[in-house]
Parts: structure tokens; sequence; C-alpha cells
């Protein structure tokens, strides 16, 4: 009878193709190339507590794991998701032990940023004391996630996502060591590249699906048809909450400023495709309205409005054309900061100057004793004024200068919002060389 528990299980092929030095590391070559800094730690034999920030798939672990095999040391991997203070102290008694043993400890701890502050300051000590090398792996920007006390202690190196060229080697290198019999064409290879999305355990892991779909239909030669076919391809890497997330936004953002359609709509599509609320970016796109374009097209606003208004009436996907077509428009608007500008400057003026009282012409005079006070002594009606405008007439608090916060640009709508406040104050600077009415 054979024992179906005799046989060793099989190691994924991300696994078995990870690599065993650093020269068989693929990608990251600002990091590990010839005189760059993970190689010169490296040459140097002497490693250092860092921390290694970067998307999935692009070898944390394994320049981790690397790095306590290059210097004869011992590894303890932990993982921020399932350990605790508890894992954190049994860790450190095993680095006790390996010391007395004349064996040095790397401590491994994978999402560095789901330990709360409490479990990092934990892990200080240890660190401090140099019983350990720590190494953090972190999708999350470390700046925000870890303590500011063991981000100074750890060197940070950011890792990028892999090329196309480099997940292709990668695909070689996997059908020559481990699937010699597997044949794929050009398509398919692109067609794995495209969908890992930078990230070599996604590529790996999708090639080995394909063989072994390969296998179960008895093919040997694999086509970007028998992919589509065969395998569930899932959405591009995004991140809703992370780094990813709001570098992506501030590129949608950047393009509408910089009137690049085809780039709004590559990022809003990018975003769509990869599961963003399309609410959320209606929202987006609202402001974006208000903030670059402001009145140098008011239609903009209104769109803006409109667009996200239908998508809460039709929902995705139907909706989303709506976002589209705004995001197209406010990208061809003329742009103006103008308003957006004059309303910070004005908060911060606010905000570090004393309170100033209402000048009495300017005061709300309902009743008697109010007036008898002087409240709106001297106010002029500016509808009964030539053109409507008191020319001249303040409307800032007694000795407060003209602070010239809104300065309408040479664009759109502003161009002819220029133009009247040109003229206004004209009209005030003639006012100003006429005499002055007596106080009554």
């Amino acid at each position: 009878m054979v024992d179906l528990f005799d046989k060793a299980p099989v190691a994924p092929l991300a696994e078995a193709l990870r690599p065993k030095s650093l020269d068989e590391v693929v990608g990251q070559s600002h990091l590990i190339g010839p005189g760059k800094p993970l190689r010169l730690a490296f040459e140097s034999g002497k490693p250092h507590s860092m921390i290694l920030w970067g998307p999935p798939g692009v070898g944390k672990t394994t320049l981790a794991r690397l790095t306590a095999s290059a210097f004869g040391y011992e590894f303890i991997a932990l993982s921020a998701v399932f350990s605790g203070v508890k894992d954190i102290r049994a860790s450190m008694e095993q680095a006790q032990q390996n010391l007395a043993l004349g064996r040095k400890t790397i401590l491994f701890v994978d999402e560095i940023h789901r330990f709360n502050k409490s479990q990092q300051d934990g892990l200080l000590p240890f660190v401090e004391s140099g019983l350990v090398v720590f190494i953090g792996a972190t999708t999350e920007n470390p700046s925000f996630e870890v303590n500011s006390a063991l981000l100074s202690r750890a060197q940070v190196y950011v890792l990028q996502v892999l090329s196309d060229d480099e997940l292709q080697s990668l695909v070689r290198r996997a059908q020559t060591s481990e699937l010699p019999d597997l044949e794929l064409d050009d398509t398919a290879v692109n067609t794995l590249v495209g969908y890992a999305d930078g990230d070599a355990r996604r590529l790996l892991n999708l090639l080995e699906q394909s063989a072994s779909a390969a296998a179960v239909a008895g093919v040997t030669r694999i086509d970007a048809e028998f992919l589509q076919n065969a395998l569930t391809l899932n959405a591009r890497r995004f991140d809703k909450g992370g780094d990813n997330f709001y570098d992506q936004i501030s590129a949608l953002h950047k393009s509408v400023r910089g009137s690049h359609p085809d780039a709004a709509l590559y990022w809003l599509c990018r975003m769509l495709d990869g599961g963003a609320d399309a609410r959320y970016l209606s929202r987006r796109v609202v402001r974006m309205a208000w903030e670059d374009i402001g009145l140098a097209d008011p239609r903009a606003m209104q769109i803006a409005n409109d667009a996200a208004a239908t998508f809460e009436r039709l929902g995705s996907p139907e909706g989303d054309l709506a976002i589209a077509q705004a995001v197209i428009y406010l990208a061809m608007a003329p742009k103006s900061n103008a308003g957006y500008m004059a309303y910070k400057q004005a908060k911060a003026f606010i905000q570090s100057d004393r309170s100033r009282e209402v000048p009495n012409h300017l005061r709300n005079a309902p009743t008697k004793l109010m007036k008898d006070l002087g409240h709106g002594r001297q106010y002029r009606y500016a509808h009964d004024e030539p053109e409507a405008y008191a020319a001249g007439e303040s409307y800032l608090p007694d000795g407060m200068p003209e602070p010239d916060w809104y300065l309408p640009v040479a664009r759109g709508l502003e161009t002819k919002i220029a133009d009247k406040l040109a003229h206004l104050r004209a009209l005030d600077a003639a006012a100003k060389l006429q005499p002055k009415p007596p106080v009554t």
C-alpha cells in the first residue's frame, strides 16, 4: 500500500527559483549593482539594520535571507501579521542562545508596518544593544508607518518593481531550470509579464499555474489564447490605502493640471481597473475643478459636479464615462489657481493676525440703539452709485491695507475678471482725488 505522506512536498516555483546569491537576484540593480549601496554593504563584511521598502514580489524577503547567508548569521523571521510581543520575546531568547553559541542573528520582520507602536518599541532595546541585526520589510511608506526611533536606527532601501525585460529573463530562467519541457510563444510571455505587473512572485505563480493547466490539457506549447482560457488573470497592482494609491491620484491630478488629457485618462482608467472607488475619484475631480481651473472656466465646476451626480445615478460602468469626460474637459480647460492661492493667503493671514473690529459703516444696524452708536453710518449702497460701484469705499477693517490676494490670470474668463478689477481700481484711484464729504 502506498503511503500518500511518504512523498516530500514539492516547493512552489517561486521558492525553487529563490536566488542563492546576490548575483542571481533579478532586478534592483540600483541597490545591488557594482558600487551600489547594498552591494557595498555585502562587500564590507559587516551587516547593518535596514528597512526594505517596496511593492510585493520585488525581492525583500530574498535580500533579507541573502544577507544572513552572506554573513553567516542565524536567520529568525517574523510576520507582523501573525506575531505579537510574545513572539518578539521568544525570538530574542533564541538570539541570546545563538550568541552564547558564538552565532549572531538577523531578525527579519515582514510587513513591519503591521506592528503597532508598542510592538515596534519592543524591538528597540535589542537593536540598540546589538543582540540582533534588524531587517524590516514593508510595502508602506516607513516615514509614516515605522516609529521614528526604530527608523533612525535602520537604513532605508527603496526597491523597485521589476521591468518587463527583467521579468522575461525570469521566465527564461524558470524554463531552463524547472520547466524545460514547457514552450511559451512571445505572446504568452508578454501576457504573463503584463499581468505580473512588476511582481516576480506573481509572475512565477502564473507561470506555474500555466504549466499545470498545460499538463492537464496535454499541450506543450502555450500561447496568449490558452492563458486567457486557462487562468483567472487578476487586475493590475493597486493598493487602495497605501502609497501606490496616493501616487496614482497625484499623477491623475498633475496630468489634469498639466493639460494632458490622454495621461489623465490613463491614470483614471488605471485606478478604476485596480478597484478604486469611483465616488472618491469623482470627488477628487470636483476638487481639481476648483483648485486648478477655478474662475478661468466656471463650467468646469458644473461639469465635474454633473459627472459625480451622473455616477450616483448610473453607477459603474456607465457612470465611469461621465467621470472620464469630466477629466478630459478639465485637462483642456484654461487653468487658474488664483482663487485657490487667494483663499490660502487669506486663511494664513487670519490665522496669524489679531482680531480686527468691523468698521462702523459696515456694521449691522437693525435697532435704534445700534444706529445711535453709529452702526451703518455713511454706508454707501452700491446699487445707488454709478456703475453700481461705490468707488473709493473700504470694506476692510480700519487700518488694514489692501492685501491684493486675488490676482486673476490672463486665461479664460479670468481675463475679463482682470479687466473688470483694473477698471474698478481705476475708479477707486479717481475717487481718492475727490474731496471727502463731511461726517454727519
